[in-house]
């Protein structure tokens, strides 16, 4: 997304909306240039919407408000709308990437949010008088590796460029503290940066986690547990919430249960192959069984069965529970890779999970988006889907 377009959308749409918004025609072409302001995707500007869009044009533009009032008047939307029109006419093309627009350097590095040394997680604030809103980054990597590094640089700058803040965690990996000590961790964390949520501006009731693969497993343990504070807590950190308003994955394993990956994962690797052969040794144990109780701290594979299904969204989904925006990158009758070394990481990232999980949600009439090729979801992203959710002003019944 380029300077221009993400300064004309803001302008240009919001100011449009305030301005005419008894025009249907105006926002229907402002649909035609603009489809991401229908974050609904009903094919209709809502009054929430031009709502939102109105905030960030004056967010970003606070001058226009000429009078100080906190609100746009039709003279100062017009002038915007001008501006935003000979802007465009000008420069037409502006070859820096969004991302380059945002500093790489965080607003805190490295902050410590517990004794171990990846206990640490880093945070970008947005700029804003008001308290924002926060994404949590979980990063991926088989809990065997990965770092807070891993968080995107085109991800980072949208959700900052909207008013979300951002924070990206470490947590232990497996070899250090067997599961679920890396779950725990990312509890710890979210609940540390609740505790500072005065002095960071955060409002720490509109919170997101987002993350790939083992970070996808984390968010959607921390999104579908219940309420995990202790209010009798002397430590005032363990009293904050560990409630989340929204999740998003990428190639999440929406459950841990070994009779899923028989059923419906072994099965597309054909007549000749388990799906107990990809399992990966630990350390110099490689018998499958044996792996899987050491990694889940267990004495026996039927305790680790069971601390597996305690940490698998599948399991512990309820009704009750925040909505989920879910990626995948394949199709459902996509083929294995030809390759057989990207054959595990497809398996263990593969679109069935997610379809698992949204049969589930809609069962239980929770909120649920799965996207991957061929899908036409309502959000075309995790931005997308974090300004709707975290942005938007509830509904009233």
């Amino acid at each position: 997304m380029k300077k221009i377009y993400l300064l004309c959308f803001a302008i240009l749409t919001a100011s449009s909306l305030s301005v005419v918004s008894s025009n249907d025609a105006i926002k229907k072409k402002t649909l035609e240039l603009y489809p991401q302001a229908d974050v609904d995707g009903n094919g209709v500007l809502s009054d929430a919407e031009e709502a939102a869009l109105s905030r960030r044009a004056l967010k970003r533009f606070p001058q226009a408000d000429k009078d100080g009032d906190g609100i746009l008047s039709n003279a100062e939307k017009q002038t915007l709308l001008r501006m935003a029109a000979n802007q465009k006419k000008q420069n037409p093309v502006d070859p820096k990437p969004a991302s380059a627009e945002v500093s790489k350097t965080p607003s805190f590095s490295n902050v410590k949010y517990g004794e171990h040394e990846r206990h640490v997680f880093d945070i970008w604030l947005a700029d804003s008088s008001k308290p924002t809103p926060l994404a949590i980054y979980i990063h991926g990597g088989g809990f065997k590796s990965g770092s807070k590094e891993r968080l995107k640089p085109s991800d980072l700058s949208q959700l900052l460029e909207a008013g979300i803040s951002v924070a990206a965690i470490n947590y232990r990996y497996v070899a250090i503290a067997p599961l679920p000590a890396a779950h725990h961790d990312a509890r710890q964390a979210l609940q540390f940066i609740r505790a500072k949520a005065t002095e960071w501006n955060i409002n720490k009731d509109r919170v997101a986690a987002f993350g790939g693969s083992a970070g996808a497993q984390i968010c959607m343990w921390l999104a579908f547990t219940d309420e995990m504070a202790n209010p009798e807590s002397t430590n005032p950190i363990e009293r904050e919430s560990t409630r989340l308003t929204c999740v998003a994955t990428t190639g999440g394993q929406t459950t841990n249960d070994l009779d899923f990956y028989r059923n419906k994962l072994s099965r597309l690797l054909g007549d000749e192959q388990k799906i107990e052969s990809l399992t990966r040794s630990r350390g110099k144990e490689s018998d499958p069984e044996k792996v899987r109780i050491a990694m889940w701290g267990a004495e026996t594979l039927e305790e680790a069965n069971e601390n597996a299904s305690q940490c698998s969204a599948l399991s512990i989904i309820s009704a009750d529970d925040p909505p989920i925006f879910m990626s995948y990158g394949m199709s459902p009758t996509a083929k294995p890779p030809s390759d057989p070394k990207k054959v595990r990481g497809w398996i263990i990232h593969h679109v069935n999970f997610g379809i698992a999980l949204k049969e589930k949600t809609d069962e239980l009439n929770v909120e649920a988006h799965l996207k991957y090729p061929g899908a036409a979801p309502r959000y075309e992203s995790l931005a997308d889907f974090f300004q709707a959710k975290l942005l938007e002003e509830p509904r009233t019944p």
